[in-house]
Protein backbone atom coordinates (compact mmCIF):
# COMPACT_ATOMS: atom_id res chain seq x y z
CA UNK A 1 0.00 0.00 0.00
CA UNK A 2 1.37 3.39 -0.98
CA UNK A 3 1.20 6.04 1.69
CA UNK A 4 1.69 9.78 1.58
CA UNK A 5 5.09 10.88 2.75
CA UNK A 6 5.22 11.02 6.52
CA UNK A 7 5.87 14.41 8.00
CA UNK A 8 7.15 15.61 11.32
CA UNK A 9 4.69 15.30 14.19
CA UNK A 10 6.29 18.07 16.19
CA UNK A 11 3.79 20.87 15.66
CA UNK A 12 6.01 23.87 16.29
CA UNK A 13 8.93 22.76 14.12
CA UNK A 14 6.53 21.47 11.48
CA UNK A 15 4.78 24.84 11.28
CA UNK A 16 8.06 26.70 10.91
CA UNK A 17 9.14 24.40 8.07
CA UNK A 18 5.87 24.86 6.20
CA UNK A 19 5.93 28.61 6.66
CA UNK A 20 9.40 28.90 5.19
CA UNK A 21 8.31 27.07 2.04
CA UNK A 22 5.03 28.80 1.33
CA UNK A 23 4.33 32.32 0.10
CA UNK A 24 3.10 34.97 2.50
CA UNK A 25 -0.32 35.05 0.80
CA UNK A 26 -0.89 31.45 1.72
CA UNK A 27 0.19 31.87 5.32
CA UNK A 28 -2.08 34.86 5.83
CA UNK A 29 -5.16 32.71 5.15
CA UNK A 30 -4.46 30.42 8.10
CA UNK A 31 -5.03 31.55 11.67
CA UNK A 32 -2.43 31.29 14.40
CA UNK A 33 -2.75 27.72 15.68
CA UNK A 34 -3.63 27.51 19.37
CA UNK A 35 -0.86 26.77 21.81
CA UNK A 36 -1.56 23.65 23.87
CA UNK A 37 -0.59 23.51 27.52
CA UNK A 38 -0.36 19.71 27.30
CA UNK A 39 2.11 18.23 24.79
CA UNK A 40 0.78 15.78 22.18
CA UNK A 41 1.32 12.07 22.56
CA UNK A 42 3.89 10.44 20.24
CA UNK A 43 2.52 9.27 16.89
CA UNK A 44 1.58 5.62 16.51
CA UNK A 45 3.75 3.42 14.33
CA UNK A 46 1.00 0.83 13.86
CA UNK A 47 -2.64 0.32 14.74
CA UNK A 48 -1.58 -2.42 17.15
CA UNK A 49 0.16 0.25 19.25
CA UNK A 50 -3.18 1.88 19.97
CA UNK A 51 -5.58 1.02 22.77
CA UNK A 52 -8.56 0.02 20.64
CA UNK A 53 -11.04 -2.85 20.97
CA UNK A 54 -9.76 -6.08 19.45
CA UNK A 55 -12.79 -6.13 17.14
CA UNK A 56 -11.71 -2.84 15.56
CA UNK A 57 -8.17 -4.10 15.04
CA UNK A 58 -9.36 -7.30 13.42
CA UNK A 59 -11.75 -5.36 11.18
CA UNK A 60 -8.89 -3.13 10.03
CA UNK A 61 -7.03 -6.27 9.01
CA UNK A 62 -10.05 -7.69 7.17
CA UNK A 63 -10.50 -4.39 5.34
CA UNK A 64 -6.87 -4.50 4.18
CA UNK A 65 -5.84 -1.50 6.30
CA UNK A 66 -2.34 -2.49 7.31
CA UNK A 67 -0.77 0.66 8.73
CA UNK A 68 -1.96 4.15 9.60
CA UNK A 69 -1.67 7.11 7.27
CA UNK A 70 0.16 10.13 8.76
CA UNK A 71 -3.00 11.97 9.89
CA UNK A 72 -4.18 8.78 11.62
CA UNK A 73 -0.80 8.07 13.22
CA UNK A 74 -0.64 11.65 14.50
CA UNK A 75 -4.14 12.18 15.84
CA UNK A 76 -5.33 8.78 17.06
CA UNK A 77 -3.22 8.58 20.24
CA UNK A 78 -4.56 11.93 21.49
CA UNK A 79 -8.11 11.34 20.20
CA UNK A 80 -8.29 7.93 21.90
CA UNK A 81 -7.11 9.62 25.08
CA UNK A 82 -10.11 11.97 24.95
CA UNK A 83 -8.23 15.13 23.95
CA UNK A 84 -9.84 17.82 21.83
CA UNK A 85 -8.15 17.61 18.43
CA UNK A 86 -7.61 20.04 15.58
CA UNK A 87 -6.45 18.04 12.56
CA UNK A 88 -5.37 19.36 9.19
CA UNK A 89 -4.82 16.95 6.31
CA UNK A 90 -5.52 17.24 2.63
CA UNK A 91 -8.54 15.55 1.10
CA UNK A 92 -7.94 11.84 0.69
CA UNK A 93 -5.38 11.73 3.50
CA UNK A 94 -7.41 9.44 5.77
CA UNK A 95 -9.25 11.86 8.05
CA UNK A 96 -12.43 9.73 8.26
CA UNK A 97 -10.70 6.84 10.00
CA UNK A 98 -8.60 9.29 12.02
CA UNK A 99 -11.65 10.57 13.87
CA UNK A 100 -13.90 7.57 13.23
CA UNK A 101 -11.77 4.93 14.94
CA UNK A 102 -11.33 7.10 18.02
CA UNK A 103 -15.04 7.86 18.16
CA UNK A 104 -16.01 4.19 17.83
CA UNK A 105 -13.41 2.96 20.30
CA UNK A 106 -14.51 5.47 22.94
CA UNK A 107 -18.20 4.65 22.36
CA UNK A 108 -17.83 0.86 22.49
CA UNK A 109 -19.86 -0.73 25.26
CA UNK A 110 -22.26 2.19 25.61
CA UNK A 111 -25.92 2.14 24.57
CA UNK A 112 -27.91 5.13 23.39
CA UNK A 113 -31.37 5.94 24.66
CA UNK A 114 -34.07 6.58 22.05
CA UNK A 115 -33.52 9.90 20.26
CA UNK A 116 -30.30 10.60 22.21
CA UNK A 117 -27.13 9.69 20.27
CA UNK A 118 -23.78 9.45 22.01
CA UNK A 119 -21.48 10.70 19.23
CA UNK A 120 -22.10 13.20 16.46
CA UNK A 121 -20.33 13.85 13.15
CA UNK A 122 -21.38 17.07 11.42
CA UNK A 123 -20.63 17.37 7.70
CA UNK A 124 -21.52 20.00 5.08
CA UNK A 125 -22.97 17.81 2.30
CA UNK A 126 -25.26 14.82 1.86
CA UNK A 127 -22.62 12.99 -0.16
CA UNK A 128 -20.01 13.38 2.55
CA UNK A 129 -22.48 12.19 5.17
CA UNK A 130 -23.07 9.00 3.24
CA UNK A 131 -19.38 8.47 2.58
CA UNK A 132 -18.55 8.82 6.28
CA UNK A 133 -21.36 6.40 7.17
CA UNK A 134 -20.22 3.85 4.59
CA UNK A 135 -16.55 4.12 5.53
CA UNK A 136 -17.26 3.53 9.22
CA UNK A 137 -20.03 0.92 8.80
CA UNK A 138 -17.91 -2.27 9.06
CA UNK A 139 -16.07 -0.91 12.10
CA UNK A 140 -19.25 0.19 13.87
CA UNK A 141 -20.82 -3.20 13.22
CA UNK A 142 -17.80 -5.02 14.63
CA UNK A 143 -18.22 -3.34 18.04
CA UNK A 144 -22.02 -3.43 18.07
CA UNK A 145 -22.65 0.28 17.59
CA UNK A 146 -25.72 1.49 15.70
CA UNK A 147 -25.55 4.48 13.37
CA UNK A 148 -28.05 6.82 11.77
CA UNK A 149 -27.53 9.28 8.92
CA UNK A 150 -29.71 12.37 8.67
CA UNK A 151 -29.52 14.60 5.60
CA UNK A 152 -31.92 16.69 3.58
CA UNK A 153 -33.62 15.46 0.44
CA UNK A 154 -34.82 12.15 1.88
CA UNK A 155 -37.60 11.06 4.23
CA UNK A 156 -37.38 12.88 7.54
CA UNK A 157 -39.89 10.48 9.10
CA UNK A 158 -37.63 7.50 8.43
CA UNK A 159 -34.72 9.35 9.96
CA UNK A 160 -36.82 10.17 13.02
CA UNK A 161 -37.73 6.48 13.28
CA UNK A 162 -34.06 5.46 13.16
CA UNK A 163 -33.28 7.87 15.99
CA UNK A 164 -36.25 6.69 18.03
CA UNK A 165 -35.01 3.11 17.78
CA UNK A 166 -31.64 4.23 19.13
CA UNK A 167 -28.34 5.08 17.46
CA UNK A 168 -25.04 5.55 19.21
CA UNK A 169 -23.42 7.29 16.20
CA UNK A 170 -25.16 10.10 14.32
CA UNK A 171 -23.80 11.49 11.03
CA UNK A 172 -25.68 14.62 10.00
CA UNK A 173 -25.86 17.76 7.96
CA UNK A 174 -26.68 20.76 10.16
CA UNK A 175 -29.96 21.82 8.56
CA UNK A 176 -31.69 18.44 8.72
CA UNK A 177 -30.42 17.79 12.25
CA UNK A 178 -31.84 21.13 13.37
CA UNK A 179 -35.19 20.16 11.82
CA UNK A 180 -35.24 16.88 13.73
CA UNK A 181 -34.37 18.62 16.99
CA UNK A 182 -37.17 21.12 16.45
CA UNK A 183 -39.59 18.22 15.93
CA UNK A 184 -38.49 16.66 19.22
CA UNK A 185 -37.06 13.66 17.33
CA UNK A 186 -33.50 14.17 18.58
CA UNK A 187 -31.67 15.55 21.61
CA UNK A 188 -27.93 16.17 21.80
CA UNK A 189 -27.42 16.40 25.56
CA UNK A 190 -25.94 12.86 25.71
CA UNK A 191 -23.44 13.52 22.91
CA UNK A 192 -19.98 13.33 24.45
CA UNK A 193 -17.95 13.10 21.23
CA UNK A 194 -18.51 15.69 18.49
CA UNK A 195 -16.68 15.83 15.17
CA UNK A 196 -16.73 18.56 12.55
CA UNK A 197 -15.55 17.14 9.24
CA UNK A 198 -14.57 19.69 6.57
CA UNK A 199 -14.50 22.22 9.38
CA UNK A 200 -13.46 25.05 7.09
CA UNK A 201 -16.72 24.86 5.15
CA UNK A 202 -18.71 24.28 8.33
CA UNK A 203 -17.27 27.55 9.63
CA UNK A 204 -18.35 29.56 6.58
CA UNK A 205 -21.01 32.11 7.37
CA UNK A 206 -23.78 30.13 5.71
CA UNK A 207 -23.27 27.23 8.13
CA UNK A 208 -21.77 28.92 11.17
CA UNK A 209 -24.99 29.95 12.99
CA UNK A 210 -26.46 26.45 12.68
CA UNK A 211 -23.20 24.76 13.67
CA UNK A 212 -22.71 26.90 16.77
CA UNK A 213 -26.34 26.37 17.80
CA UNK A 214 -25.85 22.60 17.58
CA UNK A 215 -22.51 22.62 19.42
CA UNK A 216 -24.17 24.57 22.22
CA UNK A 217 -26.49 21.59 22.76
CA UNK A 218 -23.95 18.78 23.16
CA UNK A 219 -22.52 17.80 26.55
CA UNK A 220 -20.34 20.76 27.56
CA UNK A 221 -17.55 18.61 28.99
CA UNK A 222 -17.39 16.27 25.98
CA UNK A 223 -14.67 15.76 23.40
CA UNK A 224 -14.60 17.90 20.24
CA UNK A 225 -12.57 17.16 17.10
CA UNK A 226 -12.28 19.44 14.07
CA UNK A 227 -10.78 18.09 10.84
CA UNK A 228 -10.16 20.04 7.66
CA UNK A 229 -7.86 20.44 4.69
CA UNK A 230 -7.48 24.17 5.37
CA UNK A 231 -7.60 26.17 8.57
CA UNK A 232 -8.74 29.71 8.03
CA UNK A 233 -9.88 32.45 10.36
CA UNK A 234 -13.51 31.26 10.47
CA UNK A 235 -12.38 27.92 11.91
CA UNK A 236 -10.56 29.89 14.58
CA UNK A 237 -13.92 31.13 15.89
CA UNK A 238 -15.08 27.55 16.49
CA UNK A 239 -11.76 26.48 17.97
CA UNK A 240 -11.64 29.29 20.52
CA UNK A 241 -15.28 28.89 21.56
CA UNK A 242 -15.71 25.12 21.69
CA UNK A 243 -12.32 23.37 22.05
CA UNK A 244 -10.48 23.04 25.35
CA UNK A 245 -6.68 22.90 25.27
CA UNK A 246 -6.77 21.28 21.80
CA UNK A 247 -3.83 19.41 20.40
CA UNK A 248 -3.04 20.37 16.81
CA UNK A 249 -1.76 17.95 14.18
CA UNK A 250 -0.99 19.32 10.73
CA UNK A 251 -0.20 16.78 8.03
CA UNK A 252 -0.13 17.37 4.24
CA UNK A 253 -1.89 20.74 4.64
CA UNK A 254 -2.14 21.61 0.96
CA UNK A 255 -2.94 19.90 -2.31
CA UNK A 256 -0.02 21.92 -3.61
CA UNK A 257 2.29 19.76 -1.51
CA UNK A 258 1.12 16.54 -3.14
CA UNK A 259 3.89 15.41 -5.44
CA UNK A 260 1.62 12.97 -7.29
CA UNK A 261 -0.71 15.77 -8.41
CA UNK A 262 -0.04 17.93 -11.49
CA UNK A 263 -1.62 21.38 -11.84
CA UNK A 264 -2.24 22.98 -15.25
CA UNK A 265 -3.70 26.33 -16.28
CA UNK A 266 -4.86 25.96 -19.88
CA UNK A 267 -5.18 29.35 -21.58
CA UNK A 268 -8.17 29.20 -23.94
CA UNK A 269 -10.24 31.65 -25.97
CA UNK A 270 -13.95 32.25 -25.41
CA UNK A 271 -14.70 31.00 -28.94
CA UNK A 272 -12.85 27.71 -28.45
CA UNK A 273 -13.64 26.98 -24.79
CA UNK A 274 -16.58 24.66 -25.45
CA UNK A 275 -14.74 22.65 -28.11
CA UNK A 276 -11.73 22.31 -25.82
CA UNK A 277 -14.02 21.10 -23.04
CA UNK A 278 -15.71 18.58 -25.35
CA UNK A 279 -12.36 17.19 -26.54
CA UNK A 280 -11.20 16.70 -22.95
CA UNK A 281 -14.53 15.06 -22.07
CA UNK A 282 -14.10 12.57 -24.93
CA UNK A 283 -10.91 11.17 -23.40
CA UNK A 284 -10.52 7.51 -22.58
CA UNK A 285 -11.27 7.54 -18.87
CA UNK A 286 -13.47 9.25 -16.35
CA UNK A 287 -13.28 12.93 -15.45
CA UNK A 288 -15.07 15.33 -13.13
CA UNK A 289 -15.75 18.73 -14.70
CA UNK A 290 -16.63 21.56 -12.32
CA UNK A 291 -18.84 24.51 -13.29
CA UNK A 292 -20.27 27.35 -11.22
CA UNK A 293 -24.02 27.08 -11.70
CA UNK A 294 -26.66 24.34 -11.72
CA UNK A 295 -28.05 25.39 -15.10
CA UNK A 296 -24.51 25.45 -16.53
CA UNK A 297 -23.99 21.85 -15.37
CA UNK A 298 -27.22 20.71 -17.03
CA UNK A 299 -26.45 22.62 -20.22
CA UNK A 300 -22.90 21.26 -20.55
CA UNK A 301 -24.05 17.69 -19.86
CA UNK A 302 -26.69 17.99 -22.61
CA UNK A 303 -24.16 19.35 -25.10
CA UNK A 304 -21.69 16.58 -24.32
CA UNK A 305 -24.38 13.91 -24.74
CA UNK A 306 -25.28 15.41 -28.12
CA UNK A 307 -21.61 15.24 -29.11
CA UNK A 308 -21.25 11.57 -28.18
CA UNK A 309 -19.91 11.76 -24.61
CA UNK A 310 -21.61 9.86 -21.77
CA UNK A 311 -22.07 12.77 -19.38
CA UNK A 312 -24.39 13.51 -16.47
CA UNK A 313 -24.92 16.51 -14.22
CA UNK A 314 -24.69 16.54 -10.43
CA UNK A 315 -25.85 19.52 -8.40
CA UNK A 316 -28.03 20.58 -5.49
CA UNK A 317 -31.10 20.93 -7.70
CA UNK A 318 -31.27 17.16 -8.18
CA UNK A 319 -33.15 14.97 -5.72
CA UNK A 320 -31.01 12.83 -3.45
CA UNK A 321 -32.01 9.56 -5.18
CA UNK A 322 -31.05 11.11 -8.53
CA UNK A 323 -27.71 12.23 -7.11
CA UNK A 324 -27.06 8.77 -5.69
CA UNK A 325 -27.91 7.12 -9.01
CA UNK A 326 -25.74 9.51 -11.02
CA UNK A 327 -22.78 8.84 -8.75
CA UNK A 328 -23.32 5.09 -9.09
CA UNK A 329 -23.36 5.42 -12.89
CA UNK A 330 -20.11 7.38 -12.72
CA UNK A 331 -18.49 4.88 -10.38
CA UNK A 332 -19.49 1.99 -12.64
CA UNK A 333 -18.27 3.73 -15.81
CA UNK A 334 -21.72 3.99 -17.40
CA UNK A 335 -21.15 7.74 -17.17
CA UNK A 336 -17.62 8.88 -17.98
CA UNK A 337 -18.01 12.63 -17.39
CA UNK A 338 -19.52 14.00 -14.20
CA UNK A 339 -20.41 17.68 -14.69
CA UNK A 340 -20.76 19.07 -11.22
CA UNK A 341 -21.08 22.15 -9.09
CA UNK A 342 -19.21 22.39 -5.80
CA UNK A 343 -21.61 19.86 -4.30
CA UNK A 344 -19.13 17.26 -5.59
CA UNK A 345 -16.03 19.07 -4.33
CA UNK A 346 -16.24 17.46 -0.90
CA UNK A 347 -17.21 14.01 0.26
CA UNK A 348 -17.02 12.09 -3.00
CA UNK A 349 -14.42 9.40 -3.41
CA UNK A 350 -14.06 7.60 -6.74
CA UNK A 351 -11.26 5.06 -7.04
CA UNK A 352 -8.81 5.63 -9.88
CA UNK A 353 -10.01 9.11 -10.87
CA UNK A 354 -6.97 10.73 -12.50
CA UNK A 355 -8.35 14.00 -13.93
CA UNK A 356 -10.33 16.95 -12.57
CA UNK A 357 -11.20 19.88 -14.86
CA UNK A 358 -12.28 23.31 -13.70
CA UNK A 359 -14.36 24.45 -16.68
CA UNK A 360 -15.26 27.47 -14.60
CA UNK A 361 -12.46 28.58 -12.26
CA UNK A 362 -13.29 28.15 -8.56
CA UNK A 363 -14.22 31.10 -6.38
CA UNK A 364 -11.21 30.84 -4.07
CA UNK A 365 -8.21 28.72 -3.21
CA UNK A 366 -10.17 26.56 -0.76
CA UNK A 367 -12.61 25.54 -3.48
CA UNK A 368 -9.66 24.83 -5.78
CA UNK A 369 -7.99 22.56 -3.23
CA UNK A 370 -11.18 20.63 -2.53
CA UNK A 371 -12.10 20.24 -6.19
CA UNK A 372 -8.59 19.04 -6.96
CA UNK A 373 -8.72 16.71 -3.98
CA UNK A 374 -11.08 14.40 -5.90
CA UNK A 375 -7.94 13.07 -7.64
CA UNK A 376 -4.51 11.99 -6.37
CA UNK A 377 -6.12 10.48 -3.28
CA UNK A 378 -4.33 8.14 -0.88
CA UNK A 379 -1.04 8.24 -2.77
CA UNK A 380 -2.46 7.85 -6.29
CA UNK A 381 -1.50 10.25 -9.09
CA UNK A 382 -3.76 12.76 -10.79
CA UNK A 383 -4.02 15.96 -12.79
CA UNK A 384 -6.00 19.13 -12.11
CA UNK A 385 -6.71 21.32 -15.14
CA UNK A 386 -8.29 24.79 -15.11
CA UNK A 387 -9.54 26.43 -18.31
CA UNK A 388 -8.62 30.11 -18.15
CA UNK A 389 -9.97 32.89 -20.35
CA UNK A 390 -7.81 35.99 -20.94
CA UNK A 391 -9.90 38.01 -18.47
CA UNK A 392 -9.39 35.38 -15.75
CA UNK A 393 -5.60 35.01 -15.89
CA UNK A 394 -4.64 37.56 -13.26
CA UNK A 395 -7.15 36.25 -10.71
CA UNK A 396 -6.08 32.64 -11.29
CA UNK A 397 -2.43 33.56 -10.79
CA UNK A 398 -3.33 35.13 -7.44
CA UNK A 399 -5.38 32.09 -6.46
CA UNK A 400 -2.55 29.69 -7.24
CA UNK A 401 -0.13 31.77 -5.18
CA UNK A 402 -2.56 31.76 -2.25
CA UNK A 403 -2.93 27.97 -2.54
CA UNK A 404 0.84 27.51 -2.54
CA UNK A 405 0.79 25.96 -6.01
CA UNK A 406 3.06 26.59 -9.00
CA UNK A 407 1.06 25.33 -12.01
CA UNK A 408 2.16 24.76 -15.58
CA UNK A 409 0.56 27.32 -17.89
CA UNK A 410 -0.08 26.42 -21.55
CA UNK A 411 -1.96 27.99 -24.46
CA UNK A 412 -4.14 25.35 -26.09
CA UNK A 413 -6.84 24.88 -28.69
CA UNK A 414 -9.15 21.95 -29.33
CA UNK A 415 -7.27 19.33 -31.32
CA UNK A 416 -3.81 20.43 -30.12
CA UNK A 417 -1.32 17.67 -29.45
CA UNK A 418 -0.37 19.38 -26.20
CA UNK A 419 -3.98 19.31 -25.03
CA UNK A 420 -4.02 15.60 -25.75
CA UNK A 421 -0.77 15.05 -23.87
CA UNK A 422 -1.97 16.83 -20.73
CA UNK A 423 -5.54 15.56 -20.58
CA UNK A 424 -5.88 12.66 -23.03
CA UNK A 425 -8.27 14.80 -25.12
CA UNK A 426 -9.75 13.28 -28.28
CA UNK A 427 -12.19 14.39 -30.93
CA UNK A 428 -15.77 13.50 -29.86
CA UNK A 429 -17.61 10.99 -32.04
CA UNK A 430 -20.50 13.35 -32.75
CA UNK A 431 -22.96 10.47 -32.39
CA UNK A 432 -25.57 11.49 -29.80
CA UNK A 433 -25.78 9.42 -26.63
CA UNK A 434 -28.96 8.76 -24.64
CA UNK A 435 -28.54 7.66 -21.05
CA UNK A 436 -31.31 6.10 -18.96
CA UNK A 437 -32.73 8.66 -16.56
CA UNK A 438 -31.51 8.25 -12.97
CA UNK A 439 -34.02 6.02 -11.22
CA UNK A 440 -36.03 7.58 -8.42
CA UNK A 441 -34.82 4.96 -5.99
CA UNK A 442 -35.68 5.19 -2.32
CA UNK A 443 -33.15 6.68 0.08
CA UNK A 444 -30.58 4.57 1.79
CA UNK A 445 -31.15 4.22 5.50
CA UNK A 446 -29.35 2.38 8.23
CA UNK A 447 -32.42 0.16 8.67
CA UNK A 448 -35.77 -0.36 6.91
CA UNK A 449 -38.85 1.41 8.19
CA UNK A 450 -40.87 -0.63 10.71
CA UNK A 451 -43.04 -3.29 9.13
CA UNK A 452 -41.15 -3.22 5.84
CA UNK A 453 -38.46 -5.57 4.64
CA UNK A 454 -36.04 -4.51 1.97
CA UNK A 455 -36.36 -6.64 -1.15
CA UNK A 456 -33.21 -8.61 -1.91
CA UNK A 457 -33.10 -7.49 -5.53
CA UNK A 458 -33.55 -3.76 -4.78
CA UNK A 459 -30.33 -2.31 -3.46
CA UNK A 460 -30.05 1.44 -3.25
CA UNK A 461 -27.23 3.00 -5.25
CA UNK A 462 -23.87 3.30 -3.54
CA UNK A 463 -21.15 5.84 -3.85
CA UNK A 464 -17.75 4.27 -4.32
CA UNK A 465 -16.12 3.75 -0.94
CA UNK A 466 -12.51 2.84 -0.31
CA UNK A 467 -11.80 0.47 2.55
CA UNK A 468 -8.21 1.54 2.94
CA UNK A 469 -6.66 3.78 5.54
CA UNK A 470 -7.38 6.60 3.14
CA UNK A 471 -11.10 6.53 3.89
Amino acid sequence: MTHPTRTSHNRSSHSRTRASRQPAARRQNDFALPESSTPPLPPATSFADLEMPAALLSTLTRQGVTEPFPIQASTLPDALNGRDVLGRGRTGSGKTLAFGLAMLARSTGRRAEPRRPLALVLVPTRELAQQVTDALAPYAKSVGLRSATVVGGVSISRQATALKQGAEILVATPGRLADLINRGACRLDHVRITVLDEADQMADMGFLPQVTALLDQVAPDGQRMLFSATLDRNVDRLVRRFLTDPVTHSVDPSAGAVTTMEHHLLQVTEADKHDTTAHIAARDGRVIMFVDMKHAADRLARKLLTGGVRAAALHGGKSQPQRNRTLEQFRAGDVTVLVATNVAARGIHIDGLDLVVNVDPPNDHKDYLHRGGRTARAGESGTVVTLVLPSQRREMDRMMATAGITPQSTRVRSGDAELGRITGARTPSGIPVVLPAPAAAGPRNSRPAPGRRRAKNRRSPRVAVTHSAGS
